[in-house]
């Protein structure tokens, strides 16, 4: 399976449950259905495509992984100060650096 939640046949893509990237599957073609099986059991099943370079996808194949609802982002800190995301820091959080000098020795 490729690395794009994927495999190929005949030029088409199909999809594949995400959890089974880098695994090995089987894949049958009859009466215009692909198959697709891991470790002996049905994971995936298409219609044939009848075109090529086609990509046939099911959105359940990427529920649950990171971004498949969308881009993934993360909250971003401004310059000029902590974004209203990601809050204040916590005040229990900050210590003078000489509670650490006496804790761990040393001193500049």
């Amino acid at each position: 399976m490729q690395p794009d939640c994927s495999v190929e046949i005949d030029t088409n893509a199909y999809s594949v449950p995400w959890r089974l990237i880098g695994e090995s599957v089987t894949m049958t073609l009859s009466d215009g259905r692909i198959r697709i099986h891991h470790a002996g059991r049905l994971v995936a099943e298409h219609g044939e495509s009848a075109g090529r370079k086609g990509r046939i996808v099911e959105a359940a194949h990427f529920q649950g992984a990171g971004g498949h609802a969308g881009a993934v982002r993360r909250p971003v800190r401004s310059m000029e100060g902590p974004s209203a995301e990601m809050g204040p820091p916590v005040p229990e959080l900050l210590r003078p650096l000489a509670e650490y000098e006496q804790i761990a020795g040393g001193g500049w």
